[in-house]
């Protein structure tokens, strides 16, 4: 007969673990991985450590390397990815503290009334007096189901998705500096073609003037030699105005005032394409950082989904407390004072199920957001990559035939100019000659910035070094307070 009171809380424990209803799975779809897998388009031997974290060196470019180290060191959006970062990682300690044991100390005085019809006799009832207690409170959860390990371990997933935010932070702003300053070295290079075509025409003018001298040319072919100088003056200035705004968009992403940008000067950066492995494997796929902080959302969803299912089991707590306890203050450290209790504190969700279910499946579909939003970026994460692979291979095709094409306008041009010198031309065929060298030459000048400009994006593409060392972490993330 004893039994019974034990017995019946039992069934009680088990008959308050509401169900939470049968999961509604999406629609069975292909894993976009599974797919990439089997069509191998990146597939080949493993890249190891390939791209280095600091990838710029790469080109190098010590003009470069100081810009990009300035701009990580001093912009504002790296600060906001840091506090992100600080913010996760306190909500691990706040997880971390709410599991586990628990232990406070508290003081109570109070002076209340006692009423005169209650349970306390006189000379107690209808008096003021003051009551006193001092205690030392234990509480200690027993989390069978687990529900605290699972919010921890969200709260960890969510930091190493933070992190891995503020890594994709640093690539975006490291890219975007190095993308302006190629652009800046393309201006550059544009503005040497176009000094050195003033100074051809300039020279032209001059060659023009002689042959009219010499009753060779007319007046209106020196007319109209003198009006391409004007032109490639015009030119020039426009050249100008651009590389002003690119020096200034620079030191602004550097962090720096105007003045940062007038100090840059022309350079030439190696073609930091000759360090690509020849097969890029998928598992570079891994260390793009904007993928892990994704995978990592989509772990801390499914640990709150674990967390929404713990909720539906009693939750069950040791508690136990020591003190003093008087009536009145000049009693209160009395040993006759002495209080102690200790007991079990149960939590049964009896009538909450309808809201517990309603959360759990909001929980579901947070996880299956994640997962879709994961495999989204996978697909479009693998498309970046092989166009700019591919982007690469049409440079470098593009790069041969223009070099051939670039020698050879150069050639057709210095034989116009010796035959209009030796007075067996017109000025026509020197400036179509002409024409077509500074086209081929501004080409080249394009070609190599696009050239540099696809060996930053697949760098980015790529992950630009990250390293999700927090897949390797073998750290037990269940309280162990």
């Amino acid at each position: 007969m004893r039994a019974a009171p034990a017995v019946a809380v039992l069934a009680l424990l088990l008959a308050a673990c509401a169900s939470p209803g049968e999961r509604v799975v999406p629609a069975a779809r292909e894993t976009p991985l599974a797919a990439l897998e089997a069509s191998r388009s990146l597939a080949g031997a493993p890249a190891g450590e390939w791209p280095a974290e600091r990838w710029w060196t790469g080109f190098e470019d010590p003009q470069l390397d100081a810009l990009v180290e300035e701009a990580l060191g001093a912009n504002p959006t790296l600060g906001i990815a840091s506090a992100r970062i600080r913010r996760a990682q306190a909500l691990v300690e706040a997880a971390v503290a709410r599991g586990g044991y628990d232990l406070t100390g508290a003081l109570d005085v109070t002076r209340q009334r006692f009423t005169a019809t209650g349970i306390y006799p006189p000379p107690i009832a209808g008096s003021t007096r003051t009551t006193a207690q001092l205690t030392v409170n234990f509480n200690y959860e027993l989390d069978y189901a687990h529900r605290n390990d699972a919010a921890i371990a969200a709260a960890h997933a969510e930091a190493f998705a933070a992190g891995a935010d503020a890594y994709a932070a640093r690539l975006a702003l490291a890219s975007g500096v190095t993308r302006a300053y190629f652009q800046l070295q393309r201006l550059f290079a544009l503005r040497e073609v176009d000094r050195q075509e003033l100074a051809q025409r300039e020279q032209l003018v001059d060659l023009t003037r002689q042959r009219v001298s010499g009753g060779l040319d007319t007046e209106a072919q020196l007319a109209r030699a003198q009006a391409l100088p004007p032109a490639s003056r015009a030119q020039l200035a426009q050249l100008e105005g651009a590389i002003a705004l690119a020096r200034n968009q620079i030191a602004a992403l550097a962090g720096k005032g105007p003045d940062r940008g007038l100090a840059l000067e022309p350079a030439t950066a190696r073609d930091a394409g000759s360090g690509v492995p020849q097969a890029l494997p998928l598992d570079l796929l891994g260390r793009r950082p904007d993928l892990a902080a994704a995978r990592w959302r989509a772990e801390a969803a499914s640990r709150g989904v674990e967390v929404a299912k713990a909720q539906f089991m009693p939750n069950v707590n040791l508690v136990a407390f020591a003190g003093l306890s008087s009536l009145g203050l000049d009693r209160l450290l009395q040993a006759r004072s002495t209080i102690v209790g200790a007991g079990p504190a149960v939590r049964l969700p009896l009538f909450s199920a309808a809201g517990l279910r309603a959360s759990l499946r909001g929980r579901e579909a947070e996880y299956d957001l994640a997962v879709d939003q994961y495999n989204a970026l996978l697909v479009d994460a693998v498309r970046e990559v092989a166009d700019q692979v591919q982007t690469r291979r049409a440079l470098e095709n593009e790069g041969r035939e223009l070099k051939t094409a670039l020698a050879a306008v150069q050639r057709a041009y210095d034989l116009a100019l010796a035959r209009y010198r030796a007075g067996v031309s017109g000025l026509l065929s020197v400036l179509e000659a002409q024409g077509a060298l500074f086209t081929e030459q501004r080409a080249e000048a394009d070609l190599r910035s696009r050239a540099l400009q696809a060996d930053v994006a697949l760098y980015r593409a790529l992950g630009g070094g990250y390293r999700d060392y927090a897949r390797n972490d073998k750290t037990d993330h269940r309280s162990n307070k």
